[in-house]
């Protein structure tokens, strides 16, 4: 072969070259997408759980039904916990873990405990255990202070948002 075909060679050889490594990262970079694009869009568990406090940050969700207005919240205790769709709720007393047992539905916080005024208008946030309120026997329980005075100002309307956004929020 002679020397103008040689380099010919090399330079087609480096060409093919540079074009599959171009085509290798546009893949690597279509599946590292792909990849970020299914954990974006996963959709939220049905009920708000903190990692290592379960269930509505740990709190006794029973005990909300037996407190005075604006009182705080009770913690609940690793020694009387429940399993119950995906999370683990914490119980100030036996009692409380008992009934929870027999009806959780009556003492779970509506929207699986995530902000109601965030589902009012269509998306989740966490919740904050010091703002709640029960309505008609269903326990509500809202973000921060700001967004629980505007959730109590309004809160027939913006229980019958959050019960048509309701799970669907959860998808978004």
């Amino acid at each position: 072969m002679g020397r103008k075909s040689q380099v010919m060679a090399e330079s087609f050889g480096k060409r093919i070259y540079l074009k599959m490594k171009a085509r290798c990262g546009i893949v690597a970079l279509l599946f590292s997408l792909v990849g970020y694009c299914s954990v974006a869009i996963a959709d939220d568990p049905e009920i708000y759980s903190y990692r290592s406090k379960g269930a509505v940050k740990g709190v006794d969700v029973v005990a909300y039904f037996s407190l005075s207005e604006n009182a705080k919240a009770v913690k609940g205790s690793n020694e009387f916990t429940v399993q119950w769709k995906g999370a683990t709720w914490r119980f100030s007393s036996e009692e409380n873990r008992k009934a929870f047992s027999v009806a959780p539905d009556k003492y779970a916080p509506q929207y699986g405990g995530y902000c109601a005024f965030a589902v009012s208008h269509g998306f989740v946030t966490a919740p904050r255990p010091n703002n709640w309120k029960i309505v008609d026997g269903k326990l509500y329980l809202n973000n921060n202070r700001r967004s629980f005075k505007k959730w109590l100002g309004d809160y027939e309307n913006k229980i019958k948002k959050a019960d048509k956004n309701w799970p669907e929020v959860l998808k978004d």
